[in-house]
């Protein structure tokens, strides 16, 4: 099974998905860890820098990150780990939600900081402990 953790740094989950830079991607066979690897992450730093405009409005995004150009944005940024099963993360908006669904990735909001932790639980079956509900958009926690 292959599991994605957002990233900024290899070690730590980033804090949201949109903004994180990378993946750390996990092949994990009958409870070990056989690889681990790195991966460019499209996400807002992307679009910013290719001159699109920044449609995240963090505060205030009821109806946003739901139309076409989000969904292409999305797009690109579960483009690159369409082999996984998982993706670990702290926090992501509903259309991205939507786009890992759509690509068969089942998405996890945990409250984990370490991205080693994370994995350990996960492979222990302990992950579920760690698992919030929470969208970013409904405004209930913090960033």
């Amino acid at each position: 099974m292959k599991i994605a953790v957002v990233t900024d740094d290899g070690n730590t989950i980033s804090q949201h998905f949109g903004r994180a830079t990378q993946y750390a991607v996990f092949d994990i066979q009958n409870g070990k860890i056989l690889s681990k690897e790195l991966r460019e992450k499209a996400g807002h730093h992307t679009f910013q820098a290719e001159g699109q405009t920044h449609d995240h409005d963090h505060h205030h995004h009821e109806g946003r990150g739901m139309d076409a150009h989000a969904d292409h944005k999305h797009g690109r940024m579960v483009a690159t780990i369409t082999d996984c099963e998982v993706l670990l993360c702290r926090g992501m908006g509903q259309g991205a939600f939507i786009s890992m669904q759509q690509a068969g990735i089942k998405a996890l909001q945990v409250d984990f900081h370490s991205i080693d932790e994370a994995i350990q639980a996960l492979i222990d079956g302990e992950i579920d402990q760690h698992v919030h509900e929470q969208l970013c958009g409904d405004h209930n926690h913090h960033h």
